[in-house]
């Protein structure tokens, strides 16, 4: 993978989609400073100190959107995982693709498609990863957070962990795109923290509660609610 480095910057996927044409396949713009990141359901993401992960992943694998892509972003969530299980920490991941520890969050990832014409020209993979910040800092975000550096108790190297991160992703990257996410499907739901729980998930027009009963063979969530009713949900974010 090559890496692209930015000092600082309002966005780093705004960014990769804005330059997505000049931008190698494989790349990862990653910042020292990220001034407007977001999440998922134009969440903002909170810049905690330039010793924290600010990065885009940009990916070319092809120019027509197959289902798989879809799931990237749940691939991207087990890599960060078996990343931080390097060093001693037991994340665990909250539908689709937040990172938790000890039910902190600790990583969120934001994909985002860019299609001219029809043609798939490339897919950004945004993320961000707590690893080192103070507790002050931490108080300050909207949901409870944390940061490898307070779980572990030690400074941490964010090359060394984006160097980790990496060899994980291109190790499974091409098998990925083959299997889809029936490739990471048992270690997903190994790390799942929301199985077997009582959730709501908000969709884009209403919120549905119930037991977060299981992982279909697309990542998708199954819901029951109290009438015993079987919901399979392709999007949504757990509250």
């Amino acid at each position: 993978m090559n890496l692209l480095h930015l000092d600082k910057i309002d966005s780093t996927n705004k960014y990769a989609k804005e330059n997505i044409t000049q931008i190698p396949d494989g790349t990862i713009v990653y910042a020292d400073i990220q001034t407007a990141g977001r999440g998922r359901l134009n969440r903002k993401w909170n810049d905690t100190g330039i010793e924290n992960i600010y990065a885009s992943i940009v990916l070319k694998p092809s120019e027509k959107f197959v289902d798989c892509y879809s799931n990237l972003t749940q691939f991207l969530c087990l890599i960060i995982c078996y990343t931080l299980e390097d060093y001693g920490v037991n994340p665990k991941i909250k539908w689709p693709n937040d990172i938790q520890i000890n039910k902190k969050k600790i990583s969120g990832i934001l994909a985002e498609a860019v299609m001219v014409e029809g043609a798939l020209k490339g897919i950004v993979l945004g993320f961000g990863i707590n690893l080192n910040t103070s507790q002050n800092i931490l108080d300050k975000i909207d949901q409870p957070a944390t940061s490898l550096n307070i779980e572990t108790g030690k400074t941490i190297d964010k090359k060394e962990f984006l160097d980790k991160l990496t060899k994980k992703f291109c190790l499974l990257y091409n098998k990925f795109l083959e299997d889809g996410f029936l490739l990471i499907k048992d270690d997903y739901i190994r790390r799942a923290g929301f199985l077997k729980q009582e959730v709501t998930v908000r969709l884009p027009d209403k919120d549905v509660s119930g037991i977060a009963e299981g992982v279909t063979d697309t990542g998708a969530l199954i819901l029951k609610d109290k009438n015993n009713k079987e919901h399979i949900l392709l999007i949504g974010d757990i509250l």
